[in-house]
């Protein structure tokens, strides 16, 4: 398995893939990584010839009061998982490939960037959105694989992708979740074993709101409350967000409807968890 720790050296490796006839399919990660990633991994290996994963913790999506300091970086344990699923090549700048000195170039996915997570978070779409656009620039992919666990992020992309003309596909992989249905994220593991035992309401609300849907519920108030509902079964998990959302444009509906999705966010003691489900 290749590292890479330049734009030019991956660009080139890129290149040379396709003038084989071959496919890239990339996989952003910011590391730390766990069996959602390695889906997403596996679906890239399927359906292209060569896969490439980058390992960056982006500064510039993290707000001044977030978790980049000690965000998990386990760069080793990554790249031994990576070259286990048959992976051929890392992305691993530094701070500085992705972003020279004096930068002043962004990308702003507007409306989008402000809804859902983006709300709770000024800033971080930007940040998503121009480190994306980077990747997609140096890599040259003609796939890249996201989770849905991230749907607003995918949201974003997916306009940003459409609207930059760029031309790639985007492929997005169901949540992957413990047995007990805690949706996989690398922050999991900031939980301690009480806080891990009170994650859990953030699928139970999506459990129940899905159940409610199938039965033939549509209403988004009282689906909205089913979820509220469960919430204060833990009174020490913090809400942030309980929305039902067209998918697109991230705005609330009044009826659910096939495609809908139903997202939450909310604070496990310190530490912020997202949740979601696609009606």
């Amino acid at each position: 398995m290749l590292i890479f720790k330049t734009i030019e050296e991956l660009r080139a490796w890129s290149r040379a893939v396709h003038v084989k006839q071959g496919t890239v399919g990339l996989v952003p990660t910011m590391g730390a990584l766990h069996d959602g990633h390695l889906t997403l991994v596996r679906a890239a290996r399927a359906g292209n010839s060569a896969v490439v994963a980058s390992i960056f913790v982006n500064p510039t999506q993290f707000g001044p009061n977030e978790d980049f300091a000690k965000y998990p970086r386990t760069f080793e344990a990554d790249c031994a998982l990576l070259e286990a699923e048959g992976v051929d090549a890392v992305f691993a700048p530094a701070p500085e490939e992705m972003y020279r000195a004096g930068a002043a170039t962004f990308v702003e996915v507007e409306g989008l960037s402000n809804r859902l997570d983006g709300g709770s978070r000024p800033g971080h779409f930007r940040g998503v959105a121009t480190v994306v656009a980077k990747l997609f620039i140096a890599a040259e992919p003609d796939r890249a694989y996201f989770g849905q666990k991230d749907a607003a992020q995918v949201a974003v992309l997916r306009r940003m992708t459409a609207d930059l003309g760029l031309p790639l596909e985007l492929i997005i992989c169901p949540i992957v979740r413990e047995p007990d249905g805690l949706a996989l994220s690398s922050r999991n593991r900031y939980l301690s074993p009480d806080e891990r035992w009170q994650a859990l309401v953030l699928s139970r609300a999506v459990r129940a709101v899905e159940s409610a849907y199938r039965g033939g519920e549509t209403d988004a108030g009282k689906l909205i409350s089913l979820a509220r509902v469960e919430f204060l079964k833990e009174p020490q998990v913090r809400v942030d967000y309980i929305a039902l959302v067209d998918w697109e444009t991230l705005l609330p509906v009044e009826k659910a409807e096939a495609g809908s999705l139903f997202a939450v966010a909310a604070w496990v003691g310190s530490t912020r968890l997202i949740d979601n489900c696609v009606l």
